[in-house]
């Protein structure tokens, strides 16, 4: 870098060199300089932009994944809520059908009237406890055979045009616990 130099020499003010660099190299030198740092800082902005994106995506996916976990043991305990009672329910369907027959056998037989009124106020009383716990019975007669909900067990010749894949009698009825077949309708098709 060349300065120069105020000297006096007999009276007169003269400038000397002094050797190094001129302005205008000192000046290209900076802006060199200032260029190489501005590409560093550039890469370290990236390079933090870049972290930043990692870190905010792993943070977005944890989020959802809490999310998704929450939501489907909520699913679970309301699943696990609604079928709790499902096997003491399903033990008591062959009481409640046995209390169908004994209204079947008593009306069929003259039975006394005492005693089937009786049996029907069990039946009931059962059939609306039930109810109250989320048991629906599936209806059958006269509906088109649907496998969802029932099973056929025989088929049976009909006349009619639309009795034809429609069920005519109901062997065993079926159930639903809170919209779930606990128990399918055993039934006889028409064909």
């Amino acid at each position: 870098m060349e300065e120069n130099k105020d000297t006096k020499k007999n009276g007169e003010v003269v400038q000397e060199e002094v050797p190094g660099d001129t302005p205008q190299e000192t000046a290209g030198e900076q802006q060199e300089q200032a260029k190489e740092d501005v590409k560093q800082e550039d890469e370290a902005v990236k390079a933090l932009e870049a972290r930043v994106a990692e870190v905010n995506d792993k943070y977005i996916r944890l989020a959802a994944e809490f999310d998704n976990y929450r939501r489907r043991t909520a699913r679970e305990r309301l699943d696990l809520i609604s079928t709790a009672g499902e096997d003491i329910i399903k033990g008591m369907l062959p009481v409640l059908d046995d209390c169908e027959r004994a209204l079947q056998v008593l009306r069929e037989s003259d039975a006394d009237k005492s005693a089937i009124e009786g049996t029907e106020l069990i039946y009931n009383k059962l059939m609306a406890y039930l109810k109250g716990r989320g048991l629906s019975v599936i209806e059958s007669l006269g509906k088109e055979l649907d496998t969802d909900y029932h099973e056929a067990v025989a088929q049976l010749p009909v006349q009619e045009k639309k009795q034809k894949n429609r069920i005519v009698d109901v062997i065993q009825q079926g159930y639903k616990l809170n919209d779930k077949v606990i128990r399918f309708a055993k039934v006889v098709v028409g064909v």
